[in-house]
């Protein structure tokens, strides 16, 4: 009797995008009821891969197969016929929705000529409990925790009969407790005989959950080995192709004076309530200052209203003695205060300039980019290729768009 045949099968999977291989001739099998990592460093091209299963992509070379037949994914309805269902890193939810419309938009169950919104929400409830997702049906999106709207993606897909889940970056926006719930959920859907692709570069997480991981570099698959024959080290040596070590040494800093303080800062959101209330600390010359929370709990409203994204109603905040409570974003910028958001999507880029015009987002408007309102575009361009250089900057050209 032959073995039976993978639950996905992908076979030399090839796709280029201007400038880039991003999959050169990349092989892999997911088997029914396991739980397969993705391993790589970040532009490695594990989500293209994956988005490739799920149809957001069509391979230029390659095949694909579900249970031992051919198919052709040219759309995500296609893979979601076949049972292939995709937790994307950003969630797809309508945030003014509540869990049930979000969970059968496009799919509503309708009784006559309207939407059953009652059934649905009982077949809502029926998911959670088989689950353990314990997710309210009636709770609207914008009022639950990010781990809950991950639950709400997860049985999107369950919903709509998915057997196949891919997990990306599951774990990159979950405080440590939903980690840990996160896994659980995922071994009680393998335990229900679903078969799981997790795209990762955190081995902690791969050593834990995954039964085999493949390893990609630079689109590339360097390996796939099962999880209990490796180990953190050797599966970091093949993600980054040198020896590495997990070993930190801190030198004591060289702190000196306050640069910037904050004291008494409250900053109230739309509906009057405060996200920050009588907030003071100081952070100094030399010093690494962490701030520590659950998501949602104001982190975000700090920074905007450091960078000047977010009016404070109370308080002040001073750098270097000079007072920038409610100054512009630009002004703020012109003090040397920068930030690296935590949605680099939303906030830190703009997907479609150019590599090399997003390095000049913060000084587009000075000299020597701009002359008399017109921009250099040599003198950027040179810019942008000494960054690339000093910081091992990984695109094939600067002329990418950024979204690539």
């Amino acid at each position: 009797m032959s073995a039976a045949a993978p639950v996905v099968e992908l076979k030399q999977i090839t796709k280029r995008f201007p400038g880039i291989i991003a999959n050169d001739s990349i092989s892999l099998t997911l088997e029914k009821g396991e739980i397969h990592a993705l391993l790589g460093e970040n532009g490695a091209g594990k989500s293209t891969l994956m988005n490739i299963v799920f149809g957001l992509y069509q391979p230029d070379e390659g095949s694909i197969e579900i249970d031992g037949k051919p198919v052709i994914i040219d759309n995500p309805n296609k893979a979601i016929e076949l049972g292939i269902g995709m937790v994307h890193q950003h969630f797809k939810l309508v945030e003014p929705f509540t869990v049930t419309e979000n969970i059968v938009l496009g799919m509503e169950p309708k009784k006559g000529l309207k939407i059953d919104y009652k059934s649905a929400a009982e077949q809502v409830r029926k998911l959670s409990e088989q689950y353990g997702l314990q997710v309210d049906p009636n709770a609207k999106i914008h009022d639950i925790s990010v781990g809950m709207q991950q639950r709400v993606e997860i049985m999107k897909t369950l919903y709509r009969g998915a057997d196949i889940l891919i997990f990306d970056e599951p774990t990159a926006v979950l405080t440590p407790q939903e980690i840990i719930e996160l896994m659980a959920i995922m071994k009680r859907l393998v335990a229900e005989g679903k078969s799981i692709i997790l795209i990762t570069h955190k081995l902690k997480e791969i050593m834990q959950i995954s039964d085999r991981v493949t390893i990609i570099r630079r689109g590339k698959v360097i390996d796939t080995v099962k999880t209990s024959t490796t180990n953190p080290n050797e599966l970091a040596e093949k993600m980054v192709g040198r020896g590495v070590t997990f070993k930190v040494d801190k030198q004591a800093p060289n702190v000196g004076q306050a640069v910037l303080k904050l004291n008494d800062v409250t900053s109230k959101n739309k509906d009057g309530i405060s996200v920050l209330n009588g907030l003071s600390f100081e952070v100094k010359a030399g010093e690494i200052l962490g701030i520590a929370g659950v998501d949602g709990n104001g982190q975000s409203e700090l920074l905007q209203a450091i960078t000047g994204l977010r009016k404070i109603d109370s308080g002040t905040i001073t750098m270097t003695g000079k007072e920038i409570s409610n100054h512009s974003p630009r002004e703020i910028i012109e003090m040397n205060i920068s930030h690296i958001p935590e949605d680099r999507h939303k906030h830190g880029l703009v997907l479609d300039f150019t590599v090399s015009e997003n390095m000049v987002l913060e000084t587009y408007y000075k000299s020597p980019y701009n002359k008399n309102g017109f921009l250099n575009k040599d003198i950027i361009n040179k810019h942008a290729e000494d960054l690339v250089k000093q910081f091992d900057v990984r695109t094939p050209s600067i002329e990418n768009m950024a979204r690539s």
